[in-house]
């Protein structure tokens, strides 16, 4: 039996009085890369803050790394949702990543002796170096995921989650950096938690995908989660198609493609969980 790097065991979240995930069980194997998908408000980023120790469960039991879940694990490693770096633009790709060892001391000083080797071990596994010296404000958005990716492994994290790391990339962008993270993930044998609002660009480098909807979670390969009995629960009980076309796979309802129509941005430029378009308290799984 292969090790578990995430065991959930009839866990629910809550987010005021909303129920966001209710009574969900499911376990994901260490160095598995698994696809996070779900309408907005579905329960993506509670859940990865669940993880983290940043989300108090209301019942269940979480286990992470076979321990109990504490706030600040070196172990995972994490990029938010919502990453502002308006600050941070003119810093050098060097100084971002120092500024993470320790919060607001920002600056260069930060990065020598053992710092810096460790900058520049982390730059280089994310094909970075050339990037180390440059402002952040002449960066590329797939370039400063780039940056984002090596801050997430300065603790040597055997879990990585990554809450929409594609947002605002176009197509291009998109495809380089989930081929990255395939291949850190690949080359350092860790788990990860990858969350998007589309399936698509994460077809070819997933192993298995958890779709969230209606407080249920839905956890298997791509074939056994997206087929329309299945994503009819997680989207409330509504008829849903699923077309595949050159490789590519659409979810649609009434002719519309869902996966994009159900996701609205926060002011912030990013999805959150506060606003659910869906309403459905029950508990689906799929487990291997």
């Amino acid at each position: 039996m292969s090790e578990l790097a995430i065991e959930l065991n009839c866990v629910t979240l809550k987010l005021g009085t909303r129920c966001v995930l209710n009574d969900i069980s499911f376990t994901v194997s260490a160095g598995e890369f698994i696809g996070v998908l779900g309408p907005n408000g579905a329960g993506k980023t509670t859940l990865m803050r669940a993880l983290l120790g940043l989300s108090p469960l209301s019942c269940g039991r979480l286990r992470v790394l076979r321990k109990p879940v504490t706030p600040g694990n070196a172990e995972i490693g994490y990029m938010p949702q919502v990453r502002n770096i308006s600050t941070a633009r003119r810093l050098s790709g060097r100084d971002f990543i120092a500024c993470a060892f320790d919060g607001n001391r920002w600056g260069i000083t930060l990065a020598r002796g053992r710092k810096r080797r460790i900058i520049n071990d982390v730059l280089s596994i994310v094909g970075a170096l050339s990037l180390a010296d440059r402002p952040l404000i002449e960066l590329s958005g797939g370039e400063r995921q780039r940056l984002l990716l090596a801050q997430c492994l300065l603790g040597q994290p055997r879990l990585l989650l990554l809450d929409e790391p594609l947002i605002s990339l176009d197509l291009n962008h998109q495809a380089s950096v989930v081929e990255l993270v395939r291949r850190v993930q690949r080359q350092l044998g860790i788990t990860v938690l990858f969350s998007a609002h589309e399936l698509n660009p994460l077809l070819n480098v997933i192993d298995r995908v958890l779709y969230l909807g209606n407080g249920r979670a839905a956890l298997g390969t791509v074939d056994e989660v997206i087929t329309p009995p299945i994503l009819s629960r997680l989207y409330g009980d509504v008829p849903i198609d699923v077309m595949r076309l050159s490789g590519r796979i659409f979810v649609m309802l009434g002719g519309i493609e869902i996966e994009k129509s159900h996701h609205s941005h926060n002011n912030n430029g990013g999805y959150d969980d506060r606003h659910s378009t869906t309403s459905v308290p029950d508990s689906d799984h799929l487990s291997r």
